[in-house]
């Protein structure tokens, strides 16, 4: 019986990890979770799992889930979602959203918790700070995003230094047949309709920007020690192969499947075995027909060439990208901004940026906080 700590329950990654755990009752105890407002949907998980601890955002929340929550302790706000990383598990799932994950997530390692994470900008913004607590504490970062996962599936029994290349596949996002010119009047509600995954809204705008493959290029460099120039995005519309492995020999290992996020997310519970996942459709290549591939336009998709730079530069340009990023999506949710305004704010704070080369942790929420409120004033 594995226990599980889950941050940012209600989300996305969440709902579906909860899936996972609801499949394999034997197998994971659900300990620990937060969420952010959602209260309604607390409650109902407070009666259905009986955890130890639950966190939420507000104070008046909190007191309200007192009252119905019996056994459960209930806390809230940035000490809470600490402390959920810190409760009584084996395994710390972060599937927060923003870099908001990221001191949670140093203190579960500090604790020595394996993390299976989701949450890419707690490793874009300070890959360093963590990938050194990891190796320092001795514990393993389980990646959960569908092409990280795919790596570390195709890495199984393989000698590391023999890679030549990654290669991790984009979907596209719900504009990828559209031009630059025809993005300058996409809506919000255009932009939220991916095409092949089931997602929260600020990632499936990522997808749209292709700023998510960016964070995922950063992420893939912190978690693989590969260089970027070794990273390569290829475009896949049918999400079937979730990414591939080249190694010296010119061999290519993938891992394939059909869109279902509960795959990845149930081998990061899992690892090193695997269980049976019953609700996902078996893949069959021949209903498929045929597999699409093209290669990635950087000048189509600038977000992403964002991100080959801030990786590439290195030190707080990262911190300064993720930051712009969330600050001008939030906008755009908000009907603040059109959609091509976000690469240009992620743009203008990165050229605005003095890089520092090695950033402490309070360098870092320094920054992180500079360049939302840059953004916010460009707005």
């Amino acid at each position: 019986m594995k226990k599980i700590s889950l941050l940012g329950a209600s989300g996305s990654i969440g709902t579906q990890t909860i899936d996972v755990i609801r499949m394999h009752p034997e197998q994971f105890q659900l300990v620990a979770f937060s969420v952010g407002k959602n209260i309604d949907f607390a409650e109902q998980m407070i009666k259905e799992f009986k955890p130890q601890l639950v966190s939420v955002q507000q104070r008046e929340d909190a007191e309200r889930l007192r009252s119905v929550a019996g056994n459960t302790k209930i806390v809230y706000g940035d000490e809470g979602l600490l402390e959920t990383a810190l409760q009584d598990a084996e395994v710390v799932v972060n599937a927060v959203v923003g870099s908001v994950g990221l001191l949670p997530t140093l203190s579960a390692i500090e604790a020595k918790k394996t993390i299976a994470i989701a949450n890419k900008e707690t490793l874009v913004t300070a890959g360093h700070l963590v990938t050194e607590a990891a190796k320092k504490f001795g514990v393993s970062l389980l990646p959960v995003d569908s092409e990280h996962s795919a790596i570390f599936q195709s890495l199984n029994g393989e000698n590391q230094e023999r890679i030549s290349r990654l290669v991790l596949t984009a979907s596209g996002g719900s504009f990828r047949d559209k031009t630059r010119e025809e993005l300058a009047t996409v809506t919000v509600e255009d932009a939220l309709k991916h095409p092949n995954w089931s997602m929260g809204s600020k990632i499936t705008i990522d997808s749209a920007t292709m700023m998510n493959k960016g964070l995922e290029v950063i992420e893939a460099y912190w978690l693989f020690d590969i260089p970027y120039d070794r990273i390569d995005v290829l475009l896949h519309k049918e999400s079937i192969i979730h990414s591939m492995v080249e190694f010296e020999d010119r061999s290519v290992i993938a891992q394939l499947g059909t869109p279902d996020m509960r795959v990845p997310i149930q081998y990061a519970l899992t690892h090193p075995d695997r269980l049976p996942l019953s609700t996902t459709k078996q893949l069959h290549l021949w209903e498929m027909g045929t597999l699409h591939f093209q290669k990635m336009d950087l000048q189509r998709f600038r977000c992403l060439h964002f991100a080959y730079e801030a990786g590439k530069t290195g030190g707080s340009l990262p911190t300064v990208m993720n930051a712009a990023n969330e600050a001008a999506v939030a906008a755009f949710l908000e009907k603040k901004i059109s959609f091509l305004a976000i690469e240009q704010l992620i743009e203008k704070a990165m050229q605005q940026h003095t890089v520092v080369p090695n950033p402490s942790l309070e360098e870092i929420r320094e920054i992180d906080e500079a360049a939302r409120r840059f953004v916010m004033e460009q707005i």
